[in-house]
């Protein structure tokens, strides 16, 4: 049987055009499906510029829904769910991210961290740190590092804390050899009076220039009636820690007494008082003067008015006010416990990093949760 050319030529103009048309119905489903989702992307892009979350919800939402392989989307959308509290409904979008087959190895670690940042800020702490060990090893490892050392603060296990902080340090993350030593002297407080010695000797070995374990270390000392040890350990302070002086200065003064070498210690107390005038350092030469010198030293009176004379200080004026003889001496009960009332909010110490204000000294800001966030002089002295 021979075979016609005809049918062959008939039929390769029908099969082109089927094959056009069926193109063409591809490509105009294409732009429909196109038009529709980046409308919808937009629009809700929109509506969270004008910080109108519940629309930019929807929005979104109603993207997710045309397109459910769309992870950028499902990443947004959990991201607002946590902006606004909805920790549930966030955990729920990345919970359904990470039991996709398809998705890729670097969008799975980044649904793991999200969804560990959701646990992180509902309070679920068991649950953040297992979802946030799981990221060892991915390109998310030094942030879950750093999530895992704030929320094993946040449940004040020390022990945890160390060995993550060593870890970043290890890493070249930057320098956590101050916080590794304050969570040395967090085990310490916790810890019995000869284990206590040595994970602050250890903390002194971590963060030579940090001022606080010697502090400890000193009031350990001062604990266990090892008094001339402890003044050592103050002077070692004073030294790394100039800065730290006003701090160092009241503790200092008290066991210079008691050792009874005022007058080497009240020499240091006036150097540093020379180099960088203080409330705090002028109370401690205050009490080494009347303990050494009794009176023949400058009394408390005359040193207030020589530091009114170097700064304008309101503390100084009260305490100076306080034993003057005033024309009306009746009324000076009356205005002292006003003095005494408007110098108070000055001798408070202030969070530089968030402004929280405390009368006590803290290591680590109740407010902001920042380390060494707080300058070691007062309020009226910043």
């Amino acid at each position: 049987m021979d075979f016609d050319v005809t049918w062959l030529l008939l039929g390769l103009p029908i099969a082109f055009i089927l094959g056009w048309l069926a193109s063409r119905l591809d490509l105009r489903q294409l732009r429909i499906e196109n038009r529709q989702a980046p409308k919808a992307y937009f629009k809700g892009l929109n509506f969270l510029l004008n910080e109108q979350q519940d629309q930019a919800i929807d929005a979104f939402i109603e993207a997710v829904q045309s397109d459910p392989d769309t992870s950028e989307l499902h990443f947004a959308l959990g991201n607002l769910f946590r902006r606004r509290g909805e920790y549930q409904r966030a955990v729920r979008v990345h919970e359904h991210l990470l039991s996709r087959g398809d998705l890729s190895k670097a969008d799975r670690h980044r649904a793991q961290y999200a969804l560990a940042m959701d646990f992180l800020k509902a309070g679920l702490l068991d649950r953040a740190e297992e979802a946030l060990q799981k990221l060892e090893g991915t390109a998310f490892e030094a942030q879950a590092r750093i999530a895992l050392l704030a929320n094993y603060e946040r449940s004040r296990d020390w022990t945890h804390a160390a060995q993550i902080a060593q870890k970043l340090e290890n890493s070249d993350h930057g320098s956590f050899s101050p916080r590794l030593a304050h969570y040395l002297c967090e085990q310490a407080a916790a810890a019995e009076p000869s284990a206590a010695q040595d994970l602050l000797r250890q903390a002194v070995q971590t963060a030579p220039g940090a001022p606080r374990p010697r502090l400890d270390l000193a009031t350990s000392f001062q604990a266990a009636g090892q008094t001339e040890q402890a003044l050592l350990t103050l002077e070692e302070a004073a030294t790394r820690s100039p800065a730290a002086m006003p701090l160092i200065a009241g503790p200092m003064a008290t066991l210079a007494i008691a050792c009874e070498q005022g007058g080497r210690i009240l020499d240091l107390l006036k150097r540093s008082y020379d180099a960088s005038p203080s409330i705090d350092v002028l109370e401690g030469i205050v009490a080494l003067e009347a303990a050494t010198n009794g009176s023949l030293g400058a009394t408390a009176r005359d040193w207030y008015v020589q530091h009114l004379e170097r700064e304008p200080s309101l503390v100084a004026a009260a305490k100076w006010i306080a034993g003057e003889k005033l024309e009306h001496e009746q009324f000076h009960p009356q205005v002292q416990r006003a003095l005494d009332h408007a110098v108070k909010p000055l001798t408070r110490y202030r969070c530089a990093a968030c402004g929280f204000e405390a009368k006590q000294y803290f290591w680590q800001c109740p407010g902001c949760q920042t380390w060494d966030s707080y300058p070691a002089r007062r309020v009226e002295e910043l």
